[in-house]
């Protein structure tokens, strides 16, 4: 086998260089697994290279197993020696031989996230600090930011003199690593985190493994964090024959693709790794074996804008491909419909396949609407990266609530939510109310209603008489006349402290959780503005149920797929819908208003990656209105949109692609486009006629900046909520769970307020205005 056989001029290039640090910039599509194999496997065969002596690094295991298994095939005998895995699984195989250097038994156990959160349970308890306000997962959180900036426990409370907050989080961290070392236990952080404490500890270890790594490769690079950046440091510095230190040191990755800064990657691992390693070679792969030269254009357009990166230029010898699809529709509604039609009529008329198809978007909320479309078009669909919406833990226990209050009898429904959020009320509780009402034949919350008669209930009595009280209390209110589902669903928030307990945590999952609830709220809006007649609870949860069943679905990959577009990351699809193209949905209104220029080239790479997940054909997509958290409100075309070139761009009105050929592979016959840059946009039907955004938002970018271009958003203060806070800087409001605090600062959002306050046992915390409900304190 020729190894070089079917490489380009620059993938040759980066598999022949053997010696010395190497860079490869690889553009989406461009082949870089292909790469990193063939070089494994040149280094192999014509530079006498050991297998052992060579390791390749990746994130995840999938990616592991698909580069081990093209290694096999490529290397063949010997390859088995060679070290293929991800980050993790090396150290825990470092550690299994040699942590004992560092005080622990080679049988340590592994923590996963269940068990951290168990052994943060038990530390907060011994510190006599309240879940309620500091939740576990905000500990846990601060401790795995820490660990990935190689911040040990000392160091962190150094840090933290002065600040109350940081030296509780520093007391939580140290008594965190005590008990995990009594415990003979390492969470997932530790294992990278452990590994280089192991080998600054002892440089005869770390020698060994210099030794033996002597070529080392790691994909996707951009996406390693500080603690990864270091580790493969300390390996990649080895002696040649002569004494040297020489650094053969692979990476490859993209700058342009990294999204995730949010789960510790640092993007300036790529972008200085010719400061760290002065000669390195840097080798681009701009040639692109994925997409049409369209959808290529238009993402070069955009990711040009965005000043941290490193100069480079997709091309392709393919097709010219048909121009992208941008449709603004009235109401995200429309959109949903009109793209799951669209898809209808190219798999049942056109012949394409459902898993031709994927609709992306930025968070995870959207998809609820998609869903419901799909189910009711009876067409198969996936979700990658998250589950069914109203399979969604969140979603799942406020809909316990719905159905217990409109049918008690559903046991199910009762046990789900009895100590959701918790209440105190344990296992054995249940245990006992269940078999009281199993020898009594009633339900569980009949049960619950005679609490008082259940021998041994104890404490627990007047915790479940206070969620009995509350249940009742809100089915009285659900039959009054002007007592909408609306209202319900709002009042249970409030009651049970659902969105503030979120609210706490401060992390990025439960930002997404309280979103899914704000789309929720926007369902049921939906149903009770269609309902014909009065809507009542019974047939909200009956279209729920017919809508989320969705289990009865053969198991086939045939399906169409829906993603957040942090998820679509590696991934390709012939057809590509990218949804909800609005300010103030992506990019995040918190990102336009941001002063930190690097949140919008995050959210911009994103929009990169989007685009490029497609092979022949992309629908870009946005709403002139939308729902959100409840409100409408009314968003105008993503700047993203704006940055691609007017003569890419195809408007359309009733379908986002009229024909569908009915063989993918046909598709791309050259279509008659217009050759300038500088054509007027049309003033006949569709978005670039009656849009007074538009009609200046596409063009030469020698142009003036258009209204929305470069511009960010003004805040503007809400109109459309019930009403304004009744609170001003500096007053005392109460909060349910916080207690009382002082108003630190009140900002205006699109559509709601942001409070900052102070609270005196619970530290400061900033919430939105409609879901704190403050009371005024008079002093």
């Amino acid at each position: 086998m020729n190894i070089l056989e079917g490489l380009n001029k620059e993938q040759k290039e980066a598999v022949m260089h053997n010696k010395g640090p190497l860079l490869i910039l690889a553009g989406a599509g461009s082949g870089k697994t292909r790469v990193l194999t063939h070089r494994i496997a040149y280094l192999i065969d014509q530079c006498d290279v050991n297998p052992w002596n060579i390791l390749a690094l990746t994130f995840t295991n999938k990616a592991a197993k698909e580069m081990r298994e093209r290694v096999d095939r490529i290397v063949g005998y010997g390859s088995e020696n060679i070290w293929v895995s991800t980050f993790h699984s090396t150290c825990v195989r470092i550690l299994r031989r040699y942590i004992e250097a560092i005080g622990y038994d080679r049988s340590f156990t592994i923590y996963d996230s269940d068990d951290q959160k168990t052994l943060m349970r038990d530390i907060c308890k011994y510190l006599n600090i309240d879940t309620k306000y500091t939740k576990e997962r905000t500990l846990l959180s601060v401790i795995s930011s820490a660990k990935d900036e190689l911040i040990t426990p000392e160091t962190f409370m150094k840090n933290a003199q002065g600040d109350f907050n940081q030296e509780r989080y520093a007391n939580v961290y140290m008594e965190y690593q005590k008990r995990l070392k009594a415990n003979n236990a390492l969470d997932f952080d530790d294992l990278i985190f452990k590994t280089i404490e192991l080998f600054e500890k002892n440089p005869e270890i770390l020698s060994n493994y210099q030794n033996r790594f002597k070529y080392i490769m790691v994909d996707e690079y951009q996406d390693t964090n500080t603690a990864q950046f270091h580790l493969i440091s300390l390996l990649a510095s080895t002696e040649n024959e002569y004494g040297e230190i020489e650094h053969n040191l692979c990476v490859v990755g993209d700058d342009d693709q990294s999204i995730y800064k949010f789960r510790g990657a640092n993007i300036h691992n790529i972008l200085n790794f010719e400061k760290e390693y002065p000669k390195t070679r840097v080798i681009k792969l701009e040639q692109n074996y994925r997409s049409t030269k369209n959808i290529l254009k238009a993402a070069n357009e955009v990711i040009k804008h965005n000043i941290e990166r490193k100069e480079k230029a997709l091309w392709t010898d393919n097709e010219e491909g048909e121009p992208i699809a941008f449709t603004q529709f009235d109401t995200e509604y429309a959109e949903a419909e009109a793209i799951v039609n669209d898809i209808y009529h190219a798999t049942q008329e056109e012949g394409c396949a459902f898993q031709d198809f994927a609709i992306l978007y930025r968070t995870n909320a959207q998809s609820r609407i998609f869903e419901e479309k799909l189910v009711r078009k009876n067409i198969p669909y996936k979700i990658v990266g998250a589950v069914n919406f109203y399979a969604r833990k969140e979603i799942k226990d406020l809909l316990a609530y719905l159905k217990t209050i409109d049918n008690g009898l559903d046991d199910i429904a009762v046990k789900r939510i009895i100590n959701v959020p918790r209440r105190g009320i344990g296992l054995t509780t249940i245990d006992r109310v269940s078999q009281y009402a199993a020898d009594n034949n009633m339900s569980f919350y009949n049960a619950l209603r005679h609490a008082n008669s259940i021998p041994g209930i104890g404490r627990s009595l007047a915790k479940i008489e206070s969620f009995v009280s509350m249940i009742e209390i809100l089915k009285g209110k659900i039959s009054e006349p002007d007592y909408s589902i609306e209202d319900l669903i709002n009042e249970i928030i409030e009651a049970t402290g659902y969105v503030a307990e979120l609210e706490a945590e401060e992390t990025v999952e439960a930002e997404s959780r309280i979103e899914n609830i704000e789309e929720l709220i926007n369902k049921i809006i939906a149903f009770e503005s269609a309902a014909e007649e009065a809507p009542t609870l019974s047939a909200f949860l009956e279209e729920v149920a017919l809508v989320a069943d969705i289990d009865n679905l053969e198991d086939s990959t045939n399906v169409v797929v829906l993603m957040t577009l942090h998820s679509a990351k590696g991934l390709e699809f012939p057809f590509v819908y990218l949804c909800g193209m609005e300010d103030g949905i992506f990019p995040s209104y918190m990102t336009l208003t941001s002063d930190d220029p690097t949140e919008l080239e995050e959210e911009r790479r994103l929009c990169y990656v989007g685009i490029t997940r497609a092979k022949k054909k992309l629908s870009l997509s946005a709403a002139r209105q939308r729902m959100v958290r409840g409100e409408t409100n009314f968003n105008k075309p993503s700047c993203f949109i704006n940055e691609i070139p007017r003569y890419l761009l195809k408007q359309t009105t009733e379908s986002l692609s009229p024909k569908f050929p009915k063989n993918t592979s046909t598709l791309g016959n050259k279509p008659n486009l217009p050759t300038g840059r500088h054509l007027a946009p049309t003033h006949d039907s569709g978005i670039f006629g009656n849009h007074p955004f538009i009609q200046k938002g596409f063009g030469n970018r020698n142009l003036e900046p258009t209204m929305f271009e470069k511009e960010k958003p003004k805040k503007v203060t809400p109109t459309a909520l019930k009403g304004t806070p009744h609170y001003k800087p500096g007053d005392t409001v109460y909060h349910s769970r916080f207690g009382e605090g002082v108003v630190l600062d009140l900002q205006p959002l699109s559509n709601d307020y942001e409070v900052t306050v102070a609270f005196q046992n619970s530290g400061t915390k900033k919430m939105r205005s409609s879901f704190a409900k403050l009371k005024t304190v008079t002093k």
